[in-house]
């Protein structure tokens, strides 16, 4: 019970503190989840959301799932996910009822204004942690490029990006083993 109850926390700890959406959290992901307390690795973590990204649902609540899910099964999974939306719940109930009365109020713009800076650099830091651990070649690059290039400029969904590279990973590593 212990285990499911760290499961609940932490991840509302990270849901409580996390702004701007799942990929805000990777940084926070990384160092409760792989580095505090060891639940995944930092390709676990790359993978989770990976799959995270072309499944259904809010990011941060797949990548919750799945990490509670290796550490305790099905319970575990649905403490992490849980707890991963237990403060947006209730952060949400507040701000809907009074939103309406502080939305023009121009302390509460320039806040957000803040916050949203703040996230682009939290995200930029946690696409150079992903990128040092998960570009290991060449063919890393290429296609982080190109998914890179596809993704801010055209309106092909990520979720054919992401398919379309494990496709070209699969034939790359084919075409080596065929090789040796």
């Amino acid at each position: 019970m212990k285990e499911l109850m760290d499961l609940f926390w932490t991840f509302c700890k990270i849901g409580g503190l996390t702004f701007g959406g799942g990929y805000s959290m990777l940084p926070m992901l990384q160092k409760e989840v792989v580095e505090r307390r060891k639940w995944a690795t930092e390709a676990e973590i790359i993978d989770y959301f990976a799959v995270g990204q072309c499944t259904p649902g809010v990011i941060a609540v797949n990548t919750a799932t799945f990490v509670g899910y290796k550490q305790k099964g099905i319970m575990g999974g649905i403490m992490a996910t849980l707890g991963v939306i237990f403060p947006s719940i209730i952060i949400i109930t507040i701000i809907a009822a009074f939103l309406q009365n502080f939305a023009e109020i121009a302390v509460v713009q320039h806040a957000f204004n803040g916050i949203r800076v703040a996230v682009v650099a939290l995200i930029i830091n946690a696409v150079i942690k992903i990128g040092k651990t998960s570009i290991v070649n060449w063919l890393g690059a290429v296609i982080a490029i190109i998914a890179f290039v596809l993704t801010a400029f055209s309106g092909i969904s990520p979720v054919y990006i992401v398919i379309a590279a494990a496709l070209v990973g699969l034939l790359s590593k084919g075409m080596r083993g065929k090789k040796a």
